[in-house]
């Protein structure tokens, strides 16, 4: 069960991503908000909610900040945000899922579209890429002193697919059915993910020269610095020639 997840192939190494975007916070508070809003302020019993503070706590965000975020997100003055994606192609072709959280579309909208056109790509319809990617949950895990070894059977009993250890952090993906029973399941182990949700993974990935790879990252940079965009999912392969240029 152990072994390279699809996962690998697209994502960047946390820390390196998130000092880029340097708005983590703001995504989360979101989050945070939109959660409360729609299931209540009390993480036991909002499992959104739940979630998101747990991500809130992974990034290092500060008790205080959390609790106001609630707090806010569930008096009387709350802002509202509506959920939108953006399905499209950046250049070489490469397929690009957007995921936002916004209080006004016609600003996120053409945020959107004019990063897609400032950087050589074209925004589609709803819907157009549904078929290259598949929703699955993914847990990161630091590795805080227990034995993988030990926990895996419990975890692939509670729907878990794949493990990939990199260093001193595990990756696990899920059908995104089993999320709930393998967060669950961790909760029970007492083991809190630094990161947890549901993730756009594509079918397959296309590698491309380094060169065609950076016009690609640019536009995911673009959109990911847009404080209206949550998550960015493409199809472009991370190869080690891409890791080792991105530091």
């Amino acid at each position: 069960m152990s072994g390279h997840s699809k996962w690998s192939t697209i994502k960047r190494k946390k820390g390196a991503a998130d000092a880029k975007r340097g708005k983590i916070f703001t995504k989360i508070i979101k989050e945070i908000s939109i959660a409360a809003r729609e299931g209540g302020g009390d993480p036991e019993t909002n499992p959104r909610l739940r979630l998101a503070v747990q991500n809130a706590k992974g990034a290092n965000m500060p008790k205080e900040n959390i609790e106001r975020a609630i707090k806010k997100a569930s008096g009387a003055d709350a802002e509202h945000y509506s959920e939108i994606t953006f399905e499209g192609y950046g250049s070489s072709g490469i397929a690009v899922f957007v995921e936002c959280l916004t209080d006004n579309n016609n600003r996120t909208v053409s945020a959107v579209r004019a990063a897609f056109n400032r950087h050589g790509g074209n925004l589609g319809t709803n819907g157009s890429l549904s078929f290259l990617f598949d929703r699955k949950g993914i847990f990161l895990i630091k590795n805080e002193g227990f034995n993988i070894e030990d926990i895996e059977l419990d975890l692939i009993d509670a729907g878990a697919e794949d493990f990939e250890v990199d260093g001193d952090r595990m990756t696990i993906t899920c059908a995104m059915e089993d999320f709930g029973s393998v967060n669950k399941k961790l909760n029970e182990l007492g083991i809190e993910p630094e990161d947890a949700g549901l993730k756009r993974i594509p079918n397959d990935t296309k590698k491309l020269d380094l060169d065609s790879a950076k016009k690609i990252l640019r536009l995911v940079d673009t959109l990911e610095d847009d404080d209206d965009v949550q998550n960015v999912y493409h199809n472009l392969e991370m190869t080690d020639e891409i890791a080792d240029e991105l530091g």
